[in-house]
């Protein structure tokens, strides 16, 4: 007992309760890669390899260098992470702003309209999409994915970009107007560079919503040239079996943008996320 107010009192404990947390929350992703450097033999061994050892890269040749779709379906997952991206952002700025600056009929109800449609699962839009972008000639494109992703990522950024807006006095926009600029100039020049952690928060989840979004992947695109690498991982699972190695290295091969962005990017999204939290 004194030994546990000990750790307590240095904040040990809770150290050691986070590092195990961290752990288990890691072990998936952990046993992803490792799964990814066995042999489709080593896979099913029995007890279960830990470490992989050797390491063999023949899944990573087979289902990723040499493979020119699995290729393909990285830079397609790229142009429609990016789409959405920059698509979101678009739309997303002048709405946010908006519904905090403007005096508009109604922007209560549209503030709780976007927020009833973050409760909304994927499968309820994607066939009244599909058909749409059927009857517009929209399927296997890149422009369908694109815009049935921003359907999802729109609300989200509307809801995190307006709190930022509002943070932003009202004089700038007055000081700038006085100096010849138009509101949507003040709006362009002065009030989008202060509310840049905003931007970048939605720009970073905006593409990783595009990056891994599967349902639309599967259901708006047959064509190979077309499917996002989500859609890509579905071709190694087989009727009669799984390719686990490939499968996991492929899974692999795409989680590194999202590891790498996450990593280099985490100290500008949690500041972008707590400021809109807490700035209303």
């Amino acid at each position: 007992m004194n030994g546990w107010n000990v750790l307590r009192r240095s904040g040990l404990g809770w150290t050691l309760f986070a590092g195990f947390l961290v752990a288990g929350y890691l072990f998936p992703v952990y046993w992803m890669a490792a799964t990814s450097l066995k042999t489709n033999a080593a896979v099913y061994a029995s007890p279960p390899q830990i470490i992989p050892w050797p390491p063999i890269l023949s899944a990573y040749r087979e289902a990723v260098w040499n493979n020119p779709l699995t290729l393909r379906s990285i830079l397609n997952s790229a142009i429609v992470g990016l789409g959405t991206m920059l698509l979101t952002l678009v739309l997303a700025a002048p709405a946010a702003y908006a519904l905090a600056r403007l005096k508009l009929r109604g922007a209560t109800l549209a503030i709780l309209l976007l927020l009833i449609t973050q409760l909304l699962p994927a499968i309820v839009i994607a066939t009244p999409l599909f058909v749409v972008f059927s009857r517009i000639g929209l399927i296997n494109s890149y422009p369908a994915l694109i815009l049935a992703n921003t359907t999802f990522t729109l609300p989200f950024a509307v809801i995190l970009l307006r709190p930022f807006f509002l943070t932003v006095p009202r004089e700038l926009e007055a000081a700038a107007q006085i100096d010849g600029c138009t509101q949507f100039g003040a709006f362009a020049r002065v009030i989008l560079p202060l509310v840049q952690p905003g931007l970048l928060t939605v720009a970073v989840f905006a593409f990783l919503m595009g990056w891994g979004e599967f349902l639309f992947a599967m259901t708006l695109t047959t064509n190979e040239m077309i499917q996002p690498a989500t859609a890509a991982l579905n071709k190694f699972i087989g009727q009669y079996g799984t390719e686990w190695n490939k499968l996991m290295a492929v899974a692999t091969t795409i989680a590194i943008p999202i590891i790498i962005i996450f990593a280099s990017l985490q100290r500008y999204i949690v500041s972008g996320l707590t400021t809109g939290a807490v700035k209303e």
